[in-house]
């Protein structure tokens, strides 16, 4: 972290703009909408700048910047298209022990200006730390385009309750409960909807009959591993869960979407290593939820497919413990779309079939049915056997020739794709070296297997310059 995101009160807080043009003009006006106190140090000021002084009684000095007009200034701004006037009033700032803001010059400031969507009382700064202030603008627009304007009702009217909610609710946690509650309801909906009545009238029902939050658990698809490929609703759930229950592969771009506070328990299992077995994730589970807690088990992939969610829904309904499932993309889809892998394919692939190269009891999966021609077979887990199923499934009938693709790391940007036939296809992958997660996709459909990586991390940056852009930029 290079800067440190901090938002301070400026209201009637002595500020210096160094500068008369129009880069000051708009730091200017940005300032006066935080209720600074500003003078305004400048050779020449443009007939706007003059105009907005005068309009706002703003301390205008007509001279060349010198040291002693820092003062009891508490934030510096340099505006000036004269870099060694900058290098001065930066040097001054900095003696002074002040916060000093560089217009685009990263390297002499202390202080970076975010581009800033205000949804005042809602402030959301974004910054790229100056390395592209055109980027952070545009990451500004598409949040603006998230938030409806009447977020800042919805933050005042919080605002407006949080003494009675304090007063009436003793525990911080159960508090923080409470409103994550209140708001992923009806009063969400009611205050962006402008009904304010309908509002106080759920905030006052839900205060007269709180009683302390028990746990619950969530299970959540985490999909094949692009972070983009969550679902809002995974999102929402990690944003408020206290304690996230993780697999090995779940992506670190997808636990960093959780809370800061968050605690993270990892019960990843490797091929080969001793780990966590699936009645002691399920005590856990059962222990976190009885504690009160608000628990996020996420998976891989889909809780369903091959992740052994049903297990951990059963452990938690037999201890008569609330639960909710969320699923997600498996990797089947998901990483077979990045590869640009239909499942199905008309005239081609007449069914889908999944199956594990591994299972709970060690009994073998039916390589007769596995075998069938017309049919695209996804098999997680499969690597490590990798030569095995194929010799199986050629033994079983299917043609030596018959398509076969490999997906590393499917939909991420380390995605790689090895794509052969049920013959050629295991030296490949080890020659290549390839390694785990992979997903093994046999049947025709597999020879319109991409090798390049069109996972959904790139993409997802063109989309963000798809945006429209406006004409404002942020400055450094």
């Amino acid at each position: 972290m290079d800067y440190f995101p901090l938002y301070t009160r400026l209201t009637n807080t002595p500020c210096l703009i160094v500068g008369g043009g129009d880069v000051a003009l708009r730091k200017t006006r940005l300032l006066l909408r935080a209720g600074a106190e500003l003078t305004i140090v400048a050779p020449e000021l443009t007939d706007d700048l003059l105009r907005l002084a005068a309009d706002h009684g703003i301390q205008v000095i007509k001279d060349r910047f010198i040291e002693a007009h820092i003062e009891a200034h508490q934030f510096i701004i340099a505006a000036t298209s004269d870099q060694a006037i900058n290098k001065e009033v930066a040097a001054a700032a900095k003696a002074a022990m002040r916060f000093c803001n560089v217009v685009d010059d990263r390297d002499l400031s202390t202080a970076i200006v975010p581009a800033i969507v205000d949804r005042s009382p809602l402030l959301i700064a974004v910054s790229t730390g100056g390395n592209s202030p055109v980027l952070a603008t545009r990451i500004r627009q598409q949040i603006e385009q998230l938030l409806p304007p009447a977020m800042a009702d919805l933050a005042t009217f919080a605002g407006h309750w949080r003494a009675a909610v304090q007063e009436k609710i003793d525990s911080h946690d159960e508090r923080r409960r409470f409103w994550q509650k209140l708001l992923e309801g009806r009063l969400t909906s009611q205050l962006l909807d402008g009904d304010i009545d309908a509002a106080t009238q759920s905030i006052e029902a839900a205060l007269e009959s709180n009683e302390p939050s028990g746990g619950e658990a969530w299970i959540v698809g985490a999909g094949p591993g692009d972070p983009e490929l969550l679902t809002l609703k995974a999102a929402r759930v990690l944003r408020s869960a206290e304690v996230i229950v993780h697999d090995r592969l779940v992506a670190p771009a997808v636990l960093e979407m959780a809370r800061k506070d968050a605690e993270f328990i990892s019960v990843g299992k490797k091929a080969g290593t001793k780990s966590i077995s699936q009645n002691e994730i399920n005590e856990l589970l059962l222990q976190l939820v009885r504690d009160g807690k608000r628990v996020c088990r996420l998976k891989g992939g889909d809780p369903f497919v091959f992740g052994r969610g049903g297990e951990e829904i059963e452990a938690l309904e037999t201890a008569g413990l609330p639960w909710r499932v969320i699923p997600g993309i498996t990797a089947a889809s998901g990483c077979a779309a990045a590869a640009g892998v239909p499942l199905t394919h008309r005239n081609i692939a007449r069914a889908l079939v999944m199956a594990t190269a591994h299972t709970a009891d060690e009994n073998e999966p039916d390589w007769e049915m596995l075998s069938r021609p017309a049919q695209t077979v996804v098999f997680y887990m499969g690597l490590s056997r990798l030569p095995e199923i194929c010799s199986r499934v050629i033994a079983m009938g299917r043609d030596i020739e018959c398509p076969a693709a490999l997906i590393e790391n499917g939909s991420t940007n380390r995605q790689r794709v090895f794509q052969g036939t049920l013959g050629t296809l295991p030296q490949l992958a080890a020659d290549a070296g390839a390694s785990s997660p992979a997903l093994l996709i046999i049947g025709e459909v597999a020879a319109m297997a991409k090798s390049k990586n069109t996972a959904g991390y790139e993409q997802s940056v063109a989309d963000l310059w798809s945006t429209t852009a406006r004409t404002e930029t942020s400055d450094t």
